[in-house]
């Protein structure tokens, strides 16, 4: 069971509670999570994303391929509405100008994996661990990845230094990547 933290309440599953979302793609074989939160709820006191997972995919992230290795592009476990009316990448490659900044703005997978920052229930990074969190997964990885979307906020500050508020067209290549981490970037 994982470590419980303020505000993260106790899991459900330990009570038999919970429903089970089984995961079987190109990408990630028989996995099994349980959601034990309502969807949307009971983060994390020191998580606080500004975008829910659908916002960012309508805003345009992840160069319209995140989910690379999976069939369409759209993971079965996510609901369908988050997908509606997204442009998504025709060849299952990251383009910039899908991304809402028109820029390309992430690493290569490979390059997170070298660095060690993947983890085996989450083999596509940390959006898919927010995704799986926003509909209610908690898991021991949570900590870690919280701590890593903190990390991040720094380049808020460098918005904030560096641009006119509302200057959209300052350091577009750093407000990509904030949200890609579910800031909000258009508001700095």
């Amino acid at each position: 069971m994982p470590k419980i933290k303020k505000g993260n309440p106790p899991s459900r599953k330990a009570s038999g509670h919970g429903k089970r979302v089984n995961v079987n793609n190109n990408f990630q074989k028989n996995y099994s999570y349980y959601i034990t939160e309502p969807a949307g709820r009971n983060f994390h006191d020191d998580f606080k994303p500004e975008l829910k997972p659908q916002e960012m995919l309508k805003l345009g992230v992840f160069g319209g391929a995140y989910f690379i290795g999976v069939e369409n592009l759209i993971p079965r476990e996510y609901p369908k509405i988050w997908f509606a009316n997204i442009e998504l990448s025709p060849d299952h490659e990251k383009h910039g100008e899908l991304n809402y900044f028109k820029i390309r703005a992430s690493m290569p997978l490979s390059y997170w994996k070298a660095k060690g920052w993947i983890n085996k229930q989450d083999p596509h990074g940390w959006f898919e661990w927010y995704c799986r969190y926003y509909l209610g997964r908690r898991s021991a990885d949570d900590e870690r990845q919280i701590k890593r979307w903190k990390a991040i906020s720094r380049h808020a500050a460098q918005i904030k230094k560096n641009c006119k508020t509302g200057d959209l067209d300052c350091r577009r290549k750093q407000r990509q990547a904030l949200l890609h981490w579910g800031y909000d970037s258009r508001k700095i």
